[in-house]
């Protein structure tokens, strides 16, 4: 007898950032695995539920996984009154923070709580929303999953979930190693040997002013910022931190093939937050060879292990001295080139995807039961 899931495809409509990203390459990390006949696949009939309208790239990238639009509407009203009876009598996979509270079989995954420790970050209905549906969504949900430990943390302290309760599944390396480095006119010009990649948002939590106020005296020491991304206005509030310094070049959203070109040929990536999930681009950024200076709070030292520079948030000089060092020894640089290329290697879509099956079996009672992975 098959055993039967449907997955929340809402996230096909959003722009992408790490959390569509997670749950777009554990989608395609499951599309292989069921191409190959894995056994956590066998009698598995798996179909993602979407609203209607946007593009058929989904059948493109996971063509072994069914796509079907189901309307009306779009959006939370769409994921709490229509997604629920598109699903029922089968188990519910929610990659992306938010699922039905009305669906009894939902394995639900949250990125992390950046709306409790970081309100400022974003918008009120936003943040309202998450306040008060995200922790009925995580106890009613049958598993629960986040993709750090550190968030695992967090969610155990706001009292959303004990620790048994939940599986730490994280996100993974691969997809960096498809991208191919191509430059545009605009990275060509930004790169170099004195440039620091800066992921751009605004949100208070990521921490971008800081680096942006230190702009002037990283210009003394011949430093310059790279500044990449755009803001979704409608979840994230600006902390008033501008891109006004004549050594920071603004450079907007980029292609995939652009930030591998772009961090090839730069000093590092920056990633000061002060706190995040999971935290992506570095990871990114070490499986494509560059070095990472990164902040030594939340999750950063759980992901990036001893294969980066780290720096206190707090303390703008301290990473004044990590550009310098970096810059000033070559063979640091090696290092931790080599270093993050080994530690980025230990994050796998595709053990991700398998973890994700295995806890489907068991939901379904197909697997023998072991205890979270926290």
């Amino acid at each position: 007898m098959a055993r039967t899931w449907k997955i929340n495809g809402r996230f096909l409509g959003q722009p992408l950032t790490g959390v569509q990203r997670y749950a777009t390459e554990i989608l395609a990390a499951m599309d292989r695995l069921i191409q190959q006949r894995h056994p956590l696949t066998e009698d598995l009939a798996i179909e993602i539920i979407a609203p209607e309208g946007g593009g058929d790239a989904a059948q493109d990238r996971f063509p072994h996984i069914p796509l079907r639009r189901a309307g009306p509407g779009s959006g939370h009203l769409w994921e709490q009154t229509v997604l629920p009876g598109q699903a029922r009598d089968a188990g519910l996979l929610c990659l992306c923070n938010t699922a039905p509270l009305l669906h009894p079989r939902t394995l639900l995954c949250i990125h992390d709580l950046n709306t409790r420790l970081f309100p400022q970050s974003y918008s009120l209905p936003y943040r309202l929303y998450h306040r008060h549906v995200t922790p009925l969504a995580a106890r009613r949900a049958a598993g629960l999953v986040t993709v750090s430990h550190y968030s695992a943390s967090q969610i155990v302290a706001f009292g959303l979930a004990p620790a048994g309760r939940i599986t730490v599944i994280p996100n993974g390396h691969e997809h960096a190693l498809r991208w191919t480095a191509r430059h545009s006119d605009a990275t060509r010009k930004a790169a170099g040997a004195d440039t620091i990649v800066v992921i751009g948002s605004p949100a208070p939590h990521k921490n971008v002013g800081m680096l942006l106020a230190l702009a002037p005296r990283l210009d003394a020491f011949g430093f310059r910022i790279a500044l990449v991304g755009s803001l979704d206005t409608r979840v994230f509030q600006s902390d008033g931190a501008a891109a006004s310094a004549g050594n920071v070049l603004a450079l907007g959203r980029l292609t995939d093939n652009q930030m591998a070109a772009l961090t090839g040929s730069s000093l590092c990536l920056a990633f000061p937050s002060f706190t995040e999930g999971f935290g992506l681009p570095p990871l990114e950024a070490m499986a494509l060879g560059c070095p990472v200076v990164a902040s030594d709070r939340a999750s950063m030292p759980e992901i990036c292990g001893d294969a980066v520079l780290y720096a206190d948030p707090g303390q703008p000089e301290a990473w004044l001295e990590a550009f310098r060092a970096l810059r000033a020894d070559p063979g640091l640089r090696f290092k931790l080139t080599a270093m993050g290329k080994a530690r980025a290697a230990l994050f796998s879509w595709t053990d991700s995807a398998l973890a994700w099956l295995e806890l489907m079996a068991k939901l379904d009672g197909a697997a023998p039961q072991e205890p979270p992975m926290v």
